[in-house]
């Protein structure tokens, strides 16, 4: 069976039963939120260069970028605080990512930081190549790394949800990112809904 999904982010968060998705919604909720309180605040002649930013945008190269996003959690895991940031921007030294129909797209490097007391926990940068070892090669070479987001902690760690997919499609696979409490990283690639059902009635 390919890796290859053919679901929306939207659609296939959705149906996980774990509700990660409603967590990774209600967080572009609030950055869309926030990116319009931002603006309404602005002159009126100002509002056409704000929302140019609010957008993916391409260069005269006609390369195209996803928007800078800056998303910071705090969360207790074991009895502690912990604040969590992501940064999610778009990184001019990966290659260049080409789709089939040869549009160029620049691939993102996303900064996930995690502190705790004052002490950094975790500070690393992930690029798509981080996800190697899990995702089919032939998908890696057309596909962006995507986003990155606090999903939960469990007993094992802090979990977070991650993709990597062709820019601008519904094509992505989806992954996790367990981090323990003293900072060991472990990532893995996310069953999704349908493949359980599948394969519960073969």
């Amino acid at each position: 069976r390919d890796d290859v999904e053919s679901r929306g982010l939207g659609d296939v968060y959705k149906r996980q039963t774990n509700g990660r998705m409603r967590n990774v919604f209600y967080f572009w909720i609030c950055i869309a939120m926030w990116l319009l309180s931002a603006c309404s605040s602005q002159k009126k002649e100002d509002r056409g260069d704000i929302q140019v930013l609010m957008k993916d945008s391409v260069d005269a190269n006609g390369l195209q970028r996803m928007q800078v996003s800056d998303s910071k959690t705090s969360f207790t895991y074991k009895g502690k605080e912990y604040q969590s940031s992501v940064v999610r921007r778009p990184d001019d030294s990966l290659p260049v990512v080409i789709n089939e129909q040869g549009d160029k797209f620049v691939d993102n490097s996303i900064t996930l930081r995690i502190t705790s007391g004052g002490k950094s926990i975790v500070d690393k940068v992930f690029t798509k190549e981080s996800f190697a070892s899990l995702v089919d090669a032939k998908f890696m070479k057309h596909s962006i790394l995507e986003g990155l987001v606090y999903d939960k902690t469990t007993p094992q760690g802090i979990v977070y949800a991650a993709s990597v997919c062709y820019p601008q499609s519904d094509l992505y696979i989806p992954l996790s990112i367990t981090v323990s409490a003293d900072g060991k990283i472990s990532l893995a690639k996310e069953e999704l809904l349908e493949d359980l059902h599948e394969t519960d009635s073969i």
